[in-house]
C-alpha cells in the first residue's frame, strides 16, 4: 500500500498551487506568442516574395523539427554567446511561442486553404487590399475550421511547461521536485502535478469544444 502521508499534503498543496499560477502564466504567454508569430509565419508563406516564402518555410521546418528542449537550451545558454541574454522566465516564453508558432502555422494554413478561391476574386472586384482582404473576409472564415487544432495546441503547451523546469523556471514539476528533493518525498507532490494538470486540461478542452461551437454558430459556418 501507498504511504499516503495527509499532513504532508495539505502542507505543500499551497506551494503547488502558487507554482500553477506560474504554470499558467507560461503556458498563456507562450501561447499568445504563438498565435501571433504563427499568424505571421503562415501569411508570410502566401506572399509574391519567393526567397522570403522559401526563408519562412525552412524556419518553420527547422523549428518543428527540433526539440523543444534543445531550443530551450539554445535560447538561454547560447544567446549569451552572441549578445542576448535573457532570464529563465524569458527565455522560455520565447521558446515555447516561437515552438508552437511553427505548429499552428500549419493550422492557420490548412484553415487559409479551405477558404473558397471564389473570395479572393471577390476581394479583387471589390479592390481590396491584401490586408482588407484578409483580416476582413478570409481570416474570419478561415478560422472555424482552425479553431480545434489551435486548442489542441492550447493544451499541448500546458502539458510541455514542465520542460521549463531545466532552466530553473519554478513551474508545477520544478517545484514538485524541489519539494521531493527537500523531504525525500515524492509520491504526494508528484500525484498531485497530476491530479493539477487533469483538473486545468480535462476542463480547458471541454470549454475549447464549446468555444468552436459557438464560433461556427456566430460565423453562420454550420
Amino acid at each position: 500500500m501507498f504511504d499516503w502521508k495527509w499532513d504532508f499534503t495539505f502542507e505543500i498543496l499551497p506551494r503547488l498551487l502558487l507554482a500553477t499560477t506560474n504554470t499558467l502564466l507560461a503556458a498563456g504567454i507562450g501561447y499568445a506568442i504563438a498565435l501571433v508569430v504563427g499568424l505571421a509565419f503562415a501569411l508570410g508563406q502566401r506572399t509574391s516574395i519567393t526567397l522570403l516564402t522559401i526563408a519562412i518555410r525552412e524556419c518553420v521546418e527547422f523549428i518543428r523539427s527540433t526539440p523543444l528542449v534543445l531550443q530551450i537550451f539554445f535560447i538561454f545558454y547560447v544567446g549569451p554567446q552572441v549578445g542576448v541574454t535573457l532570464s529563465p522566465w524569458t527565455s522560455g516564453m520565447i521558446a515555447i511561442g516561437l515552438h508552437y508558432a511553427s505548429y499552428l502555422s500549419e493550422v492557420y494554413r490548412a484553415g487559409l486553404d479551405s477558404v473558397p478561391k471564389g473570395q479572393w476574386e471577390a476581394c479583387k472586384a471589390l479592390n481590396l487590399s491584401t490586408r482588407r482582404s484578409y483580416f476582413r473576409i478570409i481570416i474570419p472564415q478561415a478560422l472555424p475550421p482552425a479553431i480545434p487544432g489551435m486548442g489542441n495546441y492550447l493544451v499541448g503547451i500546458f502539458k510541455d511547461t514542465p520542460m521549463l523546469s531545466v532552466i530553473g523556471v519554478a513551474e508545477l514539476l520544478h517545484t514538485a521536485n524541489a519539494v521531493g528533493s527537500e523531504t525525500y518525498r515524492f509520491l504526494e507532490p508528484y500525484t498531485l502535478v497530476g491530479i493539477i494538470f487533469l483538473a486545468i486540461s480535462l476542463p480547458a478542452a471541454f470549454g475549447l469544444r464549446r468555444f468552436e461551437t459557438w464560433t461556427r454558430r456566430t460565423l453562420g459556418v454550420d
